[in-house]
């Protein structure tokens, strides 16, 4: 059964509009770039409001907590089977302000060691066409969505 995500798609008006999009932490990311980055999302249990998942999310992999109304940007499916349900929100964040959740996990492999690293290494603005190379291909008709909904389209 695949797993079920709630991310927001923030956003901002400047001379092109620009979209936040967060890169994984951990090793396994590295040195991964086009196509490795995201909503800040994570899963959530059946029966849980995705609005409220999508929220807490955002605070655990940003630091930011959000209380402004979301708007629907409905659902993608990713290539692994994972739904994911985004939300769009209007905000300009200062990155040097963002915090992420950790984990930890053995590194490197069946060494023994467990490291700590941050669920987001980092965070940036792109154009919506920086971001289309960017993002998990699964997550692009997002960004489509979100150009509809803030009437650029």
């Amino acid at each position: 059964m695949p797993s079920n995500s709630a991310g927001i798609l923030a956003y901002r008006k400047r001379r092109e509009m620009e979209v936040l999009l967060v890169h994984p932490g951990g090793p396994f990311w590295r040195n991964k770039d086009l196509g490795a980055w995201s909503i800040p999302k994570g899963e959530y249990a059946d029966g849980e409001d995705p609005d409220i998942a999508a929220r807490r999310e955002f605070a655990e992999e940003l630091g930011l907590e959000l209380a402004m109304p979301l708007v629907a940007l409905g659902q993608v499916k990713q290539r692994g089977g994972k739904i994911v349900t985004a939300f769009a929100a209007e905000l300009d964040i200062d990155l040097r302000s963002i915090r992420s959740n950790t984990f930890e996990m053995e590194w490197p492999p069946r060494s023994g060691k467990r490291q700590t690293f941050p669920e987001v290494d980092r965070a940036e603005w792109f154009t919506l066409e920086a971001a289309y190379d960017k993002i998990n291909a699964g997550q692009r008709p997002l960004l489509e969505r979100l150009a509809q909904v803030a009437g650029i389209a």
